[in-house]
């Protein structure tokens, strides 16, 4: 008998000129609870692993809403990178987007959903990226993204599995 394989948790996959960070999870609490987490800029740093040494330096807003910048700092291997991305699309309970202004990726496109549903509530992370170099991306040289990106959205869905319950698939 062959052993089940579960989808990982996380994926990237190649989207014609794109790549694209998909992940999703059911969480135990219903949507008006937990939208407001992600409406406040200062919850980011709560989700992002400390390897990254996160900082949010300004929010534009303090509870986020369409056209809110948000500036921050981090490390990437030591590195400092500074980012800023600004939210393009806000629906609240149901999806945000956030892009990437300044920062380490040539395009960085963040789309949060929620979906109601019997057992909670379904959060979905979409990213599509760009690297630059793209030639080198599965390379040694920037091989190193894939494994970083998929350890900080584990990261993230432990955080949020703590915080909301998490529930079965």
């Amino acid at each position: 008998m062959e052993p089940l394989k579960t989808k990982p948790a996380v994926t990237i996959d190649r989207q014609s000129t794109l790549y694209r960070l998909s992940c999703t999870q059911r969480v135990v609490e219903p949507i008006e609870r937990v939208f407001p987490f992600f409406s406040e800029a200062r919850n980011l740093e709560r989700l992002t692993p400390a390897f990254l040494r996160f900082q949010i330096l300004a929010s534009s807003h303090e509870v986020l809403q369409a056209g809110s910048l948000i500036d921050y700092r981090l490390r990437l291997h030591g590195v400092p990178v500074r980012w800023r991305t600004r939210i393009e699309e806000w629906a609240p309970p149901l999806r945000f987007v956030d892009v990437q202004i300044r920062g380490p990726f040539r395009y960085w496109q963040h789309l949060h959903e929620f979906v109601q549903d019997e057992g909670g509530t379904l959060v979905k992370d979409t990213v599509d990226f760009d690297v630059y170099c793209q030639r080198l991306y599965q390379t040694p040289l920037l091989g190193w993204i894939d494994t970083d990106l998929r350890r900080i959205f584990e990261f993230r869905r432990s955080v949020i599995g703590s915080v909301f319950g998490e529930a079965e698939s």
